[in-house]
């Protein structure tokens, strides 16, 4: 398996009309991955981030108390694969007896389980270069002799942000995937 590469939560965007953005980001680096999830997940996620205990358990909050009550602890969450907008994940146990096991789940419902148990969240060199996004920002850049060059840059990203929110309301994730790679590659020159 190649090196694996810390992540963290970052935090959530909404993205109407029925979707947000799940922004992890690299814990020693500066490319973040935006995911695209649905705004029950999201608001799972954020109970969990803002320690809001809803009303009645989730199905997050019963894996947890499951996870509790046993031998078993998760050693991480580990998003290891992207291929055409779609992101594999796997939560990672050990059992009583030092077993490692892998359990395949979807990427918001294992943040938020790994958010609930306080793992570590960890993805590929492989994930981050295909989804990631750097973006670099120093100093002050409205008092920047490169103001303009910015300003340029920021209606382009605008642009983009527009059309990728355009088409996941029309729900073309294709589409949508391919706008979120031109918006990382004109980020990244």
């Amino acid at each position: 398996m190649e090196d694996k590469i810390e992540i963290a939560f970052v935090g959530l965007t909404h993205m109407p009309p029925n979707n947000a953005a799940l922004i992890l980001k690299e814990v020693y680096g500066d490319r973040s991955i935006p995911i695209v999830i649905g705004l029950y997940e999201a608001q799972v996620i954020a109970y969990t981030h803002d320690k809001v205990k809803p009303l009645r358990p989730v199905v997050h909050d019963v894996v947890k108390e499951l996870i509790d009550m046993t031998e078993v602890l998760l050693l991480e969450t580990l998003i290891y694969d992207y291929n055409k907008g779609t992101y594999f994940t796997k939560l990672v146990f050990e059992d009583e007896d030092n077993n490692v096991v892998e359990i395949e789940c979807r990427l918001s419902d294992a943040v938020a389980i790994s958010l609930r148990c306080s793992a570590p969240i960890y993805t590929t060199k492989f994930v981050l270069n295909e989804a990631g996004l750097t973006t670099y920002v120093e100093g002050n850049l409205h008092n920047s002799p490169h103001n303009l060059a910015y300003n340029n840059a920021k209606t382009k990203i605008e642009q983009l942000q527009n059309q990728l929110e355009r088409a996941i309301k029309m729900e073309d994730y294709e589409t949508a995937a391919q706008i979120r790679d031109e918006i990382k590659n004109y980020l990244e020159n």
